[in-house]
Order: C-alpha cells, then structure tokens, then sequence
C-alpha cells in the first residue's frame, strides 16, 4: 500500500536534516507522493498518510501553518484516511503540542489516526533514552525504530468492527444538571440496540488519582491486572475496559482541562496499561464548554488517550459544544443533526 508523505518545507534548510534522514530510513521500497506546500494538499481522500513535521528551534514552521489553515477550513479534506505523524525539534519544547494540534485538526478534516501515532525528535533525542536501551541501539537509532515501526503501523490499520461491538461511557457529571450528559443520552438511544452500553461514574470521591508507585510496583500490580489503590478502578473500571471495543468519555471543560477525576482515570490507566496495549480500541469524546476551549480539552484528550496511551482515533472523534447553562444544550441551533451524525460516526466506526 502507498503512503502519502506531508512533509511542509522547513523555514531553513538545516531544520530539516536530520528528519529527511529519518524518512528515508522509515519508507524504504514504499511508493510514496510527498506533499511539501498547502496548495498541493488536495485528493487525499482515503489515503495513508504520515505528517512529517520539521519545526526547527522556535516550533514554528510557517508553510505548516499554511496547511493547518486549509485543514481547519475544509472538513472533508482527509475523509477515509489514517495517519501517523514524526514530529521533529531543534529543541526540547513545542514538538508534542504542535502534533497535539495537528492531531486535532486532521481528525476535524475526517482522518483517523492509529494508537500511539507520534514519533517525536526532540533536539537532544532524551524521550528515546528507554527505547533505546530496550533496543540496545543509539538514541538515533531508536528515533529511526521508531518511525520504521509507524510507517508499518499506518500502512496496516483497519478499524476492528464486531457485530455488536462494546462500549464504555465514562463520566463524572450530574445526570441533572449537566449539558454534557443530556447531549450523551440523545447520542445513547441513537445507539442502543446496535452496541452493548456500559456507563461507569467517577464522582463523590470514589476514584483516587496515581500516587506515583516505583515502576516496578505498578509494573508488578499491572501484571496481576489490578493497582496498588485498588478501589473502583480495580474493581469495576479496568475489567470494563478490558473488555470494551471503545470508549466514550464525558469531557465538560473545567477551566480549559480535563475533570478531575477523568484525569485520575488516565493516570490510573497506566498499571492496566503496563501489561497490555489498546490499539485495537478506539476513544470518543463529547466536549462541552461553558464559554469557550473546547478545543484544548480535545487535543488534552489526544494527547493522553491516543499518542500515550495508545487508543486509536476514529475520524471525527469528538462532538464539541458550547453550552452554559442547564438545558442549554439540547436547544443549540442544529444539534439534532450534530447528534445524529455523531451517534452514525460510531457506528459506522465500530459497526461490522
């Protein structure tokens, strides 16, 4: 299969050295159409693709930008494709959340993207000191590894449908005030009947966030399938998600973040997370913003539930919103349609 190579021309030649080496390293014997201005971004449609992200010292790069503006301003853009991304620095900032802003933008424009589809070169290449011990290799080494492994990844994804494919709904929300769950319970009857629906609440002190264990406690705990803490993570949340084809979390943005205790879950996530990988499952969110930032609690939800913990992404993955007060949800204007189209997007994601 072809890979469709986005690579933006770097402001200054040097900013891209050492990623065009580490391109030529990852594709070898591909067939491969490289797009390096804006202009060209066109025809994607249903194509694998790989960003490859040169930003140089300050996170910019100004022909990226470019195409960022034409990814935010044409939804259809990248429809049917899938995509990884090698995002590449001069120095030790900016790398992931640029390809957390890319991410976003992509999957707005219709792409998916597989579990764990970042490849990040810091200046220093420090992020790939355990790889390449694992890998006895140099920390370039791993950095080439590691994109040779994603080429293969993006080439091979499909979306793993079941007949009536399982899905857990995590929240912390009050079912009587909240905006984000009344939108949950419209999107709910669009699916019940086609998905087995399990709901699990985080609220009133049930869940405690990761203390932080050495990581051989938590490998040890990970290994037996529970957590040091236990409690309902142990008891009720892991098996759930063990067994869960997707999940759907509940994302009301608390000043611009992630809930408390839906971060506590992340967190936690990570004794499951020791002893088995979850690129076989997908996550969806619904984000709903009192004022304003959806957007950031989306791109936090990809950068903790795709690029780390390596969930995929289905095109489209997030209904955002904005909606103040009680009720005010449910009457935006064309949120029947949002609604449908969002319940439809999971199906035909999960849905054999």
């Amino acid at each position: 299969m072809s890979i469709t190579l986005i690579h933006p021309a770097p402001d200054s030649g040097w900013a891209g050295q050492r990623l065009d080496g580490i391109i030529k390293q990852a594709l070898p014997g591909r067939e491969v159409r490289t797009v390096n201005r804006a202009a060209e971004l066109s025809g994607l449609e249903n194509q694998r693709l790989i960003l490859a992200l040169p930003l140089g010292e300050t996170g910019v790069n100004l022909e990226y930008m470019r195409m960022l503006a034409r990814l935010r301003s044409e939804p259809d853009l990248l429809r049917g494709c899938a995509a990884g991304l090698i995002v590449d620095g001069a120095g030790e900032l900016y790398t992931k959340s640029a390809a957390a802003e890319a991410a976003l933008a992509m999957n707005l424009a219709g792409c998916a993207l597989v579990g764990r589809p970042l490849v990040e070169g810091t200046g220093s290449l420090a992020n790939f000191a355990v790889q390449a011990k694992n890998l006895n290799t140099s920390l370039i080494g791993a950095y080439r590894a590691a994109a040779r492994e994603l080429a293969e990844q993006v080439e091979t994804f499909s979306f793993p449908r079941k007949e009536k494919p399982e899905i857990l709904v995590l929240h912390a929300s009050s079912h009587h005030t909240s905006n984000t769950m009344d939108l949950w319970s419209r999107v709910r009857k669009e699916l019940e009947g086609r998905c087995a629906i399990r709901e699990i609440g985080l609220r009133n002190g049930t869940l405690s966030d990761c203390s932080g264990c050495p990581y051989t406690m938590c490998l040890h705990f990970g290994e037996q399938g529970g957590c040091f803490y236990g409690g309902v993570m142990q008891d009720e949340v892991y098996p759930a998600v063990r067994t869960a084809d997707a999940l759907v979390l509940l994302c009301p943005n608390y000043n611009d973040a992630l809930s408390a205790n839906l971060t506590a879950f992340i967190n936690r996530l990570t004794a499951l997370f020791r002893q088995t990988r979850f690129y076989d499952k997908g996550v969806f969110a619904i984000v709903v913003s009192g004022y304003s930032g959806g957007d950031m609690v989306a791109r936090q939800t990809i950068a903790a539930m795709n690029m780390n913990k390596s969930f995929y992404l289905p095109p489209n993955f997030a209904l955002i919103e904005t909606a103040n007060t009680p009720g005010q949800a449910l009457a935006l204007p064309g949120i029947p349609e949002r609604l449908e189209g969002f319940a439809q997007n999971i199906l035909n994601t999960l849905c054999t």
